[in-house]
This record gives structure tokens, C-alpha cells and sequence, in this order.
């Protein structure tokens, strides 16, 4: 296969490796509503602030790999090496899990996965960068970013069932041969960098590698709007990381449905999200690009006042519908971030100038579930008031979104007017 199709093949091989990704992330959501796993790692029923630990542990090591590991990937391995060896270790981690045992080493074993998995935007940016032009970039970006939703559609209800049917070790095991048996073939078979110079990889020792890393990563940090993109990431990872660790919590246990039916309506908002990044990824092909921030604007408005009506209703499958909305806006929102980057950003310096955005977003996201289960655990155990208190912190992300994205499309109007008045008396001249 070669030419333009190729590149697509190369896409698809990048979202099924982001849907696997997204599978192994929540596994822990589901099982912390599962007594043997809590009784083996020492946690219980109510320890809500130990739960959402496990979320933070994840996500401070998916931070921490993305300052670090993503340039010296994208830089010194290259994108195909660089995301089989990341499958190669999650993989490991993941199968052997259930051999630990304890508290600490199950946080352990959560910032090891965050660590394997952190580079995988960045290389997945750097592969859009090298082979779609910045024009063309929404698709694909959409559909690598569909990885998210459909690996939380189809982790909630294959967990659950895994858990239900087995136990909870088998969870692990199913996802550790997952990761090895279907991502590595994918990868060997279907990722390909262009051969030109700023793809090919030049250090030829360890010195001069962490030179060039090193001066990558400080180019990057010039990418336009990188900080408020950094910002907003970071709003957008949180509303996902406090949503996705909660809310099997919140149907069981605030909503009252069973854990058969928390499986299958907990996959529904993801799917959702599937959804919005696709319309997400079209709308902004088909836009100007200085209009591609009100996208943000947009989804933000929309995912806060789908979180309001889904804490206050008083219908529990309205809270549903509201929350499966609260999807799709968050769906829509996501393909501007990394084709924004792209679009400002040198292609040596796309997967540093990701892993900045994605570091930042991941580390200050990462104290949202901790946060969550502490505001829901000031309220009885049980209490859907605590529940109502804990959501509402995800309504304060998208605030955030707002003021990022109106921001941004008032510098895009600003810049584009500026062009339009530069070229226009050089045109007189």
C-alpha cells in the first residue's frame, strides 16, 4: 500500500492503539466498585479519596513522561519504534498487576502505566504532522481523538463483564494481551515516517541526543499559543479524568442502577464522545481557521449546562441523556487542540510542542479525581448530594474552556485583521 492510502492505514493503527490505551485507563474506575478488588489492594467501599488516588497516580506519571519521554521519543527512537516499545511495557504492567498487592503498589503500578502510555499523542501528532497538510489535518486528528471515546465505550461494559463472568484479575490479564497481541502487529505493519531529513534520526550518540532534545523541547515552547492551549488542555483533561473516574460511582451509587446496567450506560456518554470528535474533525476542515477556537466556546457552554441538568434532575435516565450530551460537547472540543499545535508547530517540534500541552494538561488535570472523591466524601456515604458537589467541579473546567476559547478566536481576529491590512497596503505600495 503507498501514497495517500497508506497514510490513512497508518491513522486507523494510531486510533485502535488510542482506543487500547483508553481501555487500560478506566479499568481501575470499574473495579474500585468491585469488593474483591478492594479487599485485596487493602481499599474500602467508602475510602473515596484513596480511590480517586488512583486516577492522580496515573495521570502525574502520564504528565511526568510527557515533559520527558515524548521529545527524547520523537527525537532519539522515532514514532514507529517508540510506540512499540511503549505496548511492550503496558502491556507488561498491566498483565502483572494482579500480582501486587497493597496500596502503594497498586499506585506504583498506575504511574508506570501513565509513564508507557504518556508519549502517545505526541507521536500519534508528530505522524499527522508528517503526512497531512495543516489544511487537512481535522480528520485525522478526529479520528485518532475517536480512540478516547470508543476505548471509555467499550472499557466500561468489557470490565464489567470481564468482572461479573470472571473476576476482576481477568480484566488485567484480557487487557495486558490486548495491548501485545492487536497493537504490536498494527504498528509493525502500518506506521511509516516519510524519509526526509527532519523525520530521520540524527544523533548518533547519547550526548548529542539530549542536545537535540533539549533544544526541540525549548523551540516548541515558542509554538504560537502554546500556554493557553497548555491551559485549556488542561480544563479539557480534567472535565475526562473527573468524569470517567466518577461516573461508574455515580450511576451505582448516587442513580441506584445495577452493575449490568452501569456497564452498558456508562459506555453511552463515550460513545457520545466518539461522535463529537468526528463532527469536531469535519467542522474544522471545513471552517476558517481563525474561527476554529469557537469550537471551544461551543463545547464548553454545552458540556456545563448538561453537567447541571444531569446532577439536578430528578429522573435518572434524563441524568443519563444529560451526561451523553455532556459527551459529544467534550467530543467536539478535542481535534482543535492537537490540530492547533500542528498547524503553528515545526515538524521537529510537533511531538514536543504536544507533550508540553499534554504534560501540562495531565499534571494539573491529575488532581481531579483526588479532588472529586474528597468533595464527595464530605457528604454521608451514599448521599447524592455528594455527588451533585463533586460534578459541579467539572462545570468550573469548562469556565475555563470558555475564557481560553474566546481568548484565542479574539488573537485569531486580531491577526488575521492585522494580515489582511499588511497585505492589502503592500498591495497599494
Amino acid at each position: 500500500m503507498q501514497g495517500k492510502d497508506a497514510r490513512w492505514v497508518g491513522v486507523i493503527t494510531l486510533f485502535v492503539i488510542m482506543a487500547i490505551s483508553y481501555i487500560d485507563r478506566i479499568n481501575i474506575a470499574v473495579l474500585v466498585t468491585d469488593a474483591g478488588f478492594l479487599d485485596h489492594f487493602g481499599l474500602s467501599l467508602e475510602d473515596h479519596a484513596s480511590q480517586g488516588m488512583l486516577g492522580t497516580a496515573f495521570m502525574v506519571g502520564y504528565a511526568l513522561s510527557n515533559f520527558i519521554l515524548t521529545p527524547f521519543c520523537a527525537t532519539v527512537l522515532g514514532v514507529r519504534r517508540s510506540l512499540f516499545y511503549g505496548l511492550v511495557f503496558w502491556g507488561v504492567v498491566t498483565a502483572t498487576s494482579p500480582s501486587f498487592s497493597g496500596m502503594g503498589m497498586l499506585l506504583l503500578s498506575r504511574v508506570l502505566l501513565g509513564i508507557s502510555e504518556g508519549p502517545l499523542f505526541g507521536l500519534a501528532s508528530s505522524y499527522i504532522k508528517a503526512h497531512f497538510r495543516g489544511d487537512e489535518n481535522g480528520k485525522p486528528n478526529s479520528l485518532v481523538n475517536m480512540g478516547t471515546g470508543l476505548g471509555l465505550a467499550i472499557g466500561f461494559p468489557l470490565v464489567s463483564t470481564l468482572v461479573a463472568m470472571l473476576n476482576w484479575h481477568a480484566s488485567f490479564y484480557v487487557l495486558g494481551l490486548i495491548n501485545i497481541a492487536i497493537g504490536l502487529p498494527l504498528v509493525l505493519l502500518y506506521v511509516r515516517m516519510p524519509e526526509r531529513p527532519d523525520y530521520r534520526r540524527a544523533p548518533v550518540s547519547m550526548a548529542r541526543a539530549m542536545a537535540v532534545v533539549s533544544q526541540n523541547f525549548r523551540n516548541a515552547l515558542h509554538t504560537r499559543y502554546l500556554v493557553t492551549l497548555a491551559l485549556l488542555t488542561s480544563a479539557c483533561l480534567a472535565y475526562l479524568w473527573g468524569s470517567a473516574s466518577w461516573l461508574p460511582s455515580y450511576l451505582k451509587i448516587a442513580r441506584g442502577f445495577s452493575v449490568s446496567e452501569m456497564g452498558w450506560l456508562g459506555s453511552l456518554p463515550q460513545y457520545a464522545i466518539v461522535l463529537g470528535v468526528l463532527v469536531g474533525g469535519v467542522i474544522i476542515d471545513r471552517i476558517k481557521r481563525r474561527h476554529v477556537p469557537l469550537i471551544f466556546v461551543v463545547g464548553s457552554i454545552g458540556i456545563a449546562a448538561s453537567v447541571l441538568l444531569a446532577i439536578y434532575a430528578s429522573n435518572k435516565y434524563v441524568a443519563v441523556y444529560s451526561l451523553i450530551a455532556a459527551g459529544f460537547f467534550w467530543g467536539l472540543q478535542t481535534p482543535p487542540i492537537p490540530s492547533t499545535v500542528q498547524y503553528y508547530s515545526k515538524p521537529e517540534h510537533v511531538a514536543a510542542a504536544i507533550g508540553f500541552t499534554n504534560g501540562t494538561g495531565a499534571l494539573t488535570s491529575a488532581f481531579m479525581p483526588l479532588l472529586m472523591g474528597w468533595v464527595i466524601g464530605l457528604f454521608p456515604a451514599g448521599h447524592q448530594a455528594g455527588f451533585q458537589a463533586g460534578f459541579g467541579l467539572l462545570v468550573g473546567t469548562q469556565v475555563v474552556v470558555l475564557v481560553c476559547g474566546a481568548l484565542l478566536w479574539a488573537r485569531e481576529r486580531r491577526r488575521a485583521h492585522e494580515l489582511g491590512s499588511t497585505a492589502l497596503a503592500e498591495g497599494v505600495a
